[in-house]
This record gives C-alpha cells, sequence and structure tokens, in this order.
C-alpha cells in the first residue's frame, strides 16, 4: 500500500487525467466509459421511472383519471421498452461491470477498449431511435412487440424495433469485451478458482449476451421485413404464424431475463462477504450456479407460452425445466444466508440493500414457482400476478442490487463517502414503497385483475389505491438515493482507498484510481474472500 500513498500526490485520478468534454467523448479508459454508461442509464432510468408514477397514479380510481385509454397503452409500453432496453440490460455490465471487472482482475483496461467505446455510442444510437418513437406517434404494443397487433397497428413500431435492434449490438460487444477480458487479462496468480464472484456473474451473463442477442435482433429484424414488404411471417392472414414470433422473441428474452438478474447476484455475493467480514460460503457452488444458470436460461422460454395452444407434452417439459432453474438460484440465496450466519456483520448501507435483496428476490422467485406450474399458470397468466412477480425479481431483485452496489463502489468511483444515514433512510423508503406497490399486486392478480387495463371493477380500487401509494413512496426513495448520491460529491469526506476493509483487487488502488488502475501488476496469492476478523484458518480450508 505505501507504494501508493507515495504515488498518490504525483499522479492524478481517472478522473482529473485529462480534462475537457472531447477527453470523456473520446476516452477508452474503462472507468471512464463506466461512468458514462451509468450516466446514461440513470437517466433513462428516471425517465421510465417517472412514466411508471403516471401509470399508477391514472390508476388510483376505476375510471379514466387523466389520460385517454390510447395514451394509457403509449405510456406502459414505452415504460418497459426503455426500463429493459435502455436501464435494466445495461445498467450493472455496462456500467458498473465496465468499472469493476477489470479493477477486480487486476488489469489495466478491458481487452478492447476502443470496442468497449464503439458499444456505448450503439448504445446512445439505439436509445435516440427510441426516444424517436415518441415524435413518430409513440408505441402502443407493450414492449414485446406481439404480433399481430405491432404488423397492423399505426404506431411507431419500426422505429421502436429499430432501437431495441440496434440496443442489441452494443449488448453483444460489451459481452464479446468481457469473455475475453477474463480470459486474457487476468492478473498473475488468479486462477478461476480465486475470481471474485462478481466475475463469474457477469462473465456468465456475458455469454448469454453473445448467445442470444442475435436471435432477438434476427426477430424484430423479421418484424420489419414484415411491415415494410408486407409479406407474411408472423401474420395469420397472410399464412404466417404469431406464436413463431412468441417462440422467437422468448427465446432472447428469458434469457434477458438472465441477463438483468445475474450481474445483481455478483453485486449481493460481494456485499453481503465484504460487510459480513466471513469468507463467502460455498464460493464454487455459486460460481458454477451462474454458469448454469446461464446453461439453463436457454430451454425455458416456453413458460411463457402455456396458454399459446403449444402442444401438452412441451408444456409439460417446459415446466419441469422452469423448476430445474430454481435450483442453481437457491443454492446462491441459501450460500448468502450461510454467510451472514456467524458472521461479524456490519450494517452499512450496502449491507441494508443486501439485505432487502434478499427478501425481495426471494418473493420473486418463488413466486416464479407458481408460474411454472402449468395449471396454475393458466388461471394467473396476463394477470397483475405476473406484474407482481416480474418487478420482484427485476426491481427486488437487479434495481435493488444495482443500487447497493452504487452504494459500495461509489467511495472507489469517486473517492468520497455518502452520509450513512441518508443512505439507510433510502433502503428503508425503497423497501417500504416497493413491498406496497408490488405486494398488493399478487392479491389483485390472485383475484383475476387483468394486467394493462387502465379501468377496473371497484372492487379492486382499494388495493390498487395502495399500490399507488407506495410507487410514490419508492420514488421518494429512489430520489433520496440521488440526493444523498450527489450530495456525497459535493462535500463527502474523501474516502480511503480500502473503506470497507475488502480483500479483492479493485480496493487495493488508491480511490479513486489512477487512469492505468495499478502501479504495479498485482499479484493475486489467495482468495478474495480471506477475510482475518471470524476465522484464522480458513485460508486452510479453502
Amino acid at each position: 500500500m505505501s507504494d501508493d500513498k507515495n504515488h498518490e500526490a504525483v499522479e492524478p485520478s481517472y478522473l482529473t487525467a485529462k480534462k475537457g468534454l472531447m477527453s470523456w467523448l473520446i476516452t477508452v479508459d474503462h472507468k471512464r466509459i463506466g461512468l458514462m454508461y451509468l450516466a446514461a442509464t440513470m437517466f433513462f432510468f428516471l425517465v421510465a421511472g417517472l412514466l411508471a408514477i403516471a401509470l399508477r397514479t391514472e390508476l388510483f380510481t376505476g375510471q379514466q383519471d387523466f389520460m385517454s385509454a390510447q395514451t394509457y397503452n403509449k405510456v406502459f409500453t414505452l415504460h418497459g421498452a426503455i426500463m429493459v432496453f435502455l436501464f435494466i440490460i445495461p445498467s450493472v455490465p455496462a456500467a458498473m461491470g465496465n468499472f469493476v471487472l477489470p479493477l477486480m482482475l487486476g488489469a489495466k483496461d478491458v481487452a478492447f477498449p476502443k470496442l468497449n467505446l464503439l458499444s456505448f455510442y450503439i448504445y446512445c444510437i439505439a436509445a435516440i431511435m427510441l426516444v424517436m418513437t415518441l415524435l413518430l406517434g409513440s408505441l402502443d404494443t407493450g414492449w414485446t412487440f406481439y404480433t399481430p397487433y405491432s404488423k397492423s397497428t399505426g404506431s411507431a413500431v419500426i422505429m421502436a424495433t429499430m432501437g431495441a435492434f440496434v440496443a442489441g449490438f452494443s449488448s453483444i460487444l460489451t459481452g464479446l469485451n468481457f469473455v475475453v477480458t477474463v480470459h486474457k487479462m487476468r492478473a498473475p496468480g488468479m486462477t478461476w478458482n480465486r475470481m471474485p464472484l462478481m466475475i463469474w456473474a457477469l462473465y456468465a451473463t456475458a455469454l448469454i449476451q453473445i448467445m442470444a442477442t442475435p436471435v432477438l435482433a434476427i426477430t424484430l429484424f423479421l418484424l420489419i421485413i414484415e411491415r415494410t414488404l408486407n409479406i407474411g411471417i408472423f401474420d395469420p392472414a397472410m399464412g404466417g404464424d404469431p406464436v413463431l414470433y412468441q417462440h422467437f422473441f422468448w427465446f432472447y428474452s428469458h434469457p434477458a431475463v438472465y441477463i438483468m438478474i445475474l450481474p445483481g447476484f455478483g453485486i449481493i455475493s460481494e456485499i453481503i462477504t465484504v460487510h459480513s467480514r466471513k469468507h463467502i460460503f460455498g464460493y464454487r457452488a455459486i460460481a458454477m450456479s451462474s454458469v448454469a444458470i446461464a446453461v439453463i436460461s436457454f430451454i425455458v422460454w416456453g413458460h411463457h407460452m402455456f396458454v399459446s395452444g403449444q402442444s401438452e407434452l412441451a408444456g409439460v417439459v417446459f415446466s419441469f425445466l422452469t423448476f430445474a432453474v430454481a435450483v442453481p438460484t437457491a443454492i446462491k440465496v441459501f450460500s448468502w444466508v450461510a454467510t451472514l450466519y456467524g458472521g461479524s456483520i456490519r450494517y452499512t448501507t450496502p449491507m441494508w440493500y443486501g439485505l432487502v435483496f434478499l427478501w425481495t428476490f426471494t418473493i420473486g422467485g418463488l413466486t416464479g414457482v407458481y408460474l411454472g406450474t402449468l395449471s396454475v399458470d393458466v388461471h394467473l397468466h396476463e394477470t397483475y400476478f405476473v406484474v407482481a412477480h416480474f418487478h420482484y425479481v427485476m426491481v427486488g431483485g437487479t434495481v435493488v442490487a444495482f443500487l447497493g452496489g452504487l452504494y459500495h463502489w461509489w467511495p472507489k468511483f469517486f473517492g468520497r463517502m455518502y452520509n450513512e444515514t441518508a443512505g439507510k433512510i433510502s433502503a428503508l423508503l425503497v423497501f417500504i414503497g416497493f413491498n406496497m406497490t408490488f405486494l398488493t399486486q399478487f392479491f389483485l392478480g390472485h383475484q383475476g385483475m387483468p394486467r394493462r387495463y387502465y379501468a377496473y371493477l371497484p372492487e379492486y380500487e382499494v388495493m390498487h389505491q395502495v399500490s399507488t401509494i407506495g410507487s410514490w413512496i419508492l420514488a421518494l426513495g429512489l430520489f433520496t438515493v440521488l440526493g444523498t448520491l450527489v450530495m456525497a460529491l459535493k462535500n463527502g469526506e474523501r474516502a480511503p482507498a480500502n473503506p470497507w476493509k475488502a480483500v479483492s483487487l479493485e480496493w487495493q488502488t488508491a480511490s479513486p484510481p489512477i487512469e492505468h488502475n495499478f502501479h504495479m501488476t498485482p499479484r493475486v496469492t489467495g482468495s478474495p474472500y480471506d477475510f482475518p476478523e471470524i476465522d484464522k484458518s480458513a485460508g486452510a480450508h479453502h
């Protein structure tokens, strides 16, 4: 460490090494690209979040409040499309992964720095296309662009599908970069069994990104061809098959759910072990379960189509495979709980988010078992139960993990500490608001309230109102996060190089890191989770 201390005065951090706007726009430094992704994804999170608040506020009563039915369809479609394609899929891998992956590997940068910058600009082009749909009459198909409606609607389907199509290339390039970086750029001594679990999660995610995303690209391309040339690929009136579209779409979009959640698992593995000061329980099981989820995720897409008229045998097989994917996920949850058991837990803000995640994500996972059950799914399909399940996994899982990761690595990103009390208040508000919003939706769905309806029967009104008030509390919590982190930039205390006393490599360099990460190539001699506090002999066992 002393070596870094001497250099600190001499060598500026990556934030100040080069000056001016241009130095950011053409940078090939993975840390700066990660921050640009972070700013972009946070902006779209805000946009999509405000659309969600508008939706929930419209649903406060069962009649029309301030939106027409047509506007409502456009708002929920844009909320879904922006949230999925511009925030959740790129948020953890592209924003956080870009920053921490080379640091955790002890590398100077990713394998292809210029490709990294290109993938960011491709993402920006995709974002512009999706936002342009607003000027071209918006989009009202739902974020899944289901045929045959998306073939016949007058809204801006082509521009929106082009946006998602282009965003896919950004995703593929990021994944490719990560796979090569993990294979080729690990520090001396970092074997596969010594890699932090965050790296394993990003690696498994990258494999899905590379293999699944081209299928989405082909599907959306076929939809564009069908609309422009008016030929029957998915349109039954012209001899096409709309169920074929569903097969294609979910063959990508089910693995995409794991593109969204796997990096979140990686963050939680880091947070729980670092903040409970204990060697992670079942390191190899967690690492292998990430890879297992990546593999199984490709063969479960049919559970989205239990009521589409596919054969009974296919339904049974997909149902069984859906239960199978729950096993590696459960392995992770049990390992995290076992890590907490007997740990010397520090209730920092990241740890609070880690504990919120365990609660909300587990509900999301278990309700997935309901929806994977054929007989139950027939009744719950296209109800609010599905909306609640999806949000418990995506928001209660990915977004909560993302917020925990922000608080965990913020001192490393910017070299500033934030106000712990404000951070904990934000976690509490997010927890209360989120559960109020979506727990009620399980009951609504169970009672038969269909999703995507903008008017509803009076007997659903009370629960809708609880849900809407919850969404306002959730929004307050998220703005508290924003306020806490922005205030930290302005007047937070200077962060030490290693505020959490962690063992992994990203904490062995200055905060914020210098431009090329390390003064000397670090050598790895042990596990990233050997904490001296709890078990002196832990090293011998692992």
